[in-house]
């Protein structure tokens, strides 16, 4: 069973982006980010003819989660359970695998802005609740899957410089410790379950040129539980998508799961 994840930046814009890549790489299950897609304009239809169901919450210019699935969508969940946050970062279904059911969660996490500013206490709080959320989840279903842009590289290793990034947003610390404690409830980084090449990214600022100066973060994650970790067969980052004209600045990221 393949899983994937993209920040799209803009389902409009990245739609015939996104409808190739789905058809070459064929996930079983998709999760969006970004998608900046109000829910009347989301192209459920295009979707449909592509072979994937969709669940969806979105807005105009901002935010926006989706999970696409060849399999049905059931037990949808929009934003974290009793945190006041904008539930347009955070959507769930079950899906159906040959194993079993499979719990799915696409996150885009604030970004924070700067250390030290109010965007950046929130997010620290918003992450807080979400492995408050995730550990109550895990009591009750061990087959979870969370997939999205985190806004945190996790190690230096995913940082390009990371002496000029050194306490920067994306990197500080107290981010950096925020993730770790979704590991620490029982998740695997499912990109560091195997051997990787060095100066792997998934975002690369528009920017300075940052793409081809190869000046990135690895932001964008699959977090596994235990029981769906030890399943894991392989996780890669596909660039492709980045080269492309007019390409979402992130990348994508998929696993593949012997399930």
């Amino acid at each position: 069973m393949r899983l994937a994840t993209w920040n799209v930046n803009s389902l409009k814009v990245r739609l015939p982006h996104l409808l190739g890549w789905l058809a070459s790489e064929q996930p079983d299950v998709m999760c969006l980010q970004e998608t900046k897609t109000e829910d009347a304009n989301f192209p459920a239809a295009e979707l449909r003819a592509a072979g994937y169901e969709a669940v969806f919450c979105g807005q105009k210019s901002y935010n926006g989660v989706a999970i696409l699935a060849r399999c049905g969508l059931s037990e949808v969940q929009h934003g974290i359970p009793h945190f006041a946050d904008d539930p347009k970062r955070v959507i769930g279904a079950t899906v159906s695998a040959p194993s079993g059911p499979l719990r799915v969660i696409s996150i885009y996490a604030p970004n924070g802005q700067a250390v030290g500013s109010e965007k950046y206490v929130y997010k620290l709080k918003w992450y807080d609740a979400l492995a408050t959320w995730m550990k109550d989840e895990l009591a009750r279903q061990p087959r979870i899957a969370m997939l999205g842009d985190f806004n945190v590289a996790p190690e230096d290793r995913d940082v390009h410089n990371p002496k000029r990034w050194e306490g920067e947003i994306h990197v500080s610390e107290p981010e950096r410790a925020a993730f770790r404690r979704l590991l620490e409830i029982g998740f695997k980084d499912a990109f560091r379950l195997f051997d990787q090449p060095e100066k792997e990214f998934t975002w690369w600022d528009y920017r300075l040129m940052a793409y081809q100066r190869g000046w990135g973060l690895r932001i964008d994650e699959i977090l596994l539980s235990t029981e769906l970790a030890v399943r894991c067969a392989g996780c890669r980052i596909d660039r492709s998508p980045r080269e492309r004209e007019r390409p979402s600045d992130h990348a994508p990221v998929l696993a593949d799961l012997n399930l």
